[in-house]
């Protein structure tokens, strides 16, 4: 194992794991609304649901854990089960086919489009009815455990949220109008502490696309060493 790959699946397991512990911790959370950790809360919780796709996404790309292709997959199965019952097979061929036809008609993440007609074929294109259906039953027997005002607030709100945040910062913005390089992307101005809680770096998509390969936590590292805005 070399410490790239190590490195990887140590921080894969560590945004799965504090996704646990906190949804654990709110989920026993005694709601009163007058409470402005509520709110805080769920954004955190937002925060880390969208590193739960991160994760996937670099998965996708085998930068989870490159030494094992099969315990790195795992691993991008998990974090797109826990996210919203996603197949992590489907996502990854859609995935593949952005980076092959970004900006283009077979691009799955592009649409010509206002933002909110955008944001509905972005979802669309990856969730379905039975997603849906599944996810209702799991609510309906995780009411058995936790007070339903909780499941509301920290486990469906967050993960809507999520959506918007993945879609807003690491396609909407990144992809839309027109471009004049070769990815068809455009890069977030060089801010780390933003680009970190705003998409995990993915603001700074030129590079993802430029370096496919490097994980969400090098791309500050690209973003650093990059001549264009």
């Amino acid at each position: 194992m070399n410490k790239k790959s190590h490195k990887g699946l140590f921080i894969a397991l560590l945004v799965i794991a504090l996704w646990f512990c906190s949804l654990s911790f709110f989920l026993n959370f005694e709601v009163n609304f007058s409470n402005p950790l509520i709110y805080i809360f769920i954004l955190i919780q937002a925060h880390l649901y969208t590193g739960l796709f991160i994760t996937a996404h670099d998965a996708m790309h085998g930068t989870v854990y490159s030494a094992n292709r099969g315990l790195n997959n795992l691993i991008g199965q998990i974090c797109t089960a826990l996210y919203a019952a996603f197949p992590f097979k489907a996502l990854n061929a859609k995935h593949h086919l952005h980076h092959s036809h970004v900006h283009s008609h077979d691009d799955p993440d592009y649409h010509h489009g206002n933002f909110f007609q955008w944001y509905f074929h972005f979802i669309t294109q990856y969730i379905t009815w039975w997603e849906i259906v599944f996810m209702a039953i799991i609510f309906n027997i995780l009411k058995l455990w936790f007070d339903e005002v909780n499941l509301v607030l920290f486990w469906v709100i967050p993960s809507l949220i999520s959506t918007l945040q993945l879609f807003y910062f690491g396609t909407y913005l990144p992809h839309k109008g027109e471009h004049d390089n070769k990815h068809q992307s455009r890069s977030q101005k060089r801010n780390h502490f933003l680009a970190f809680i705003s998409c995990y770096f993915f603001g700074y998509h030129y590079e993802h696309h430029d370096s496919p390969g490097t994980p969400w936590w090098q791309l500050w590292i690209l973003k650093d060493k990059a001549n264009h805005i």
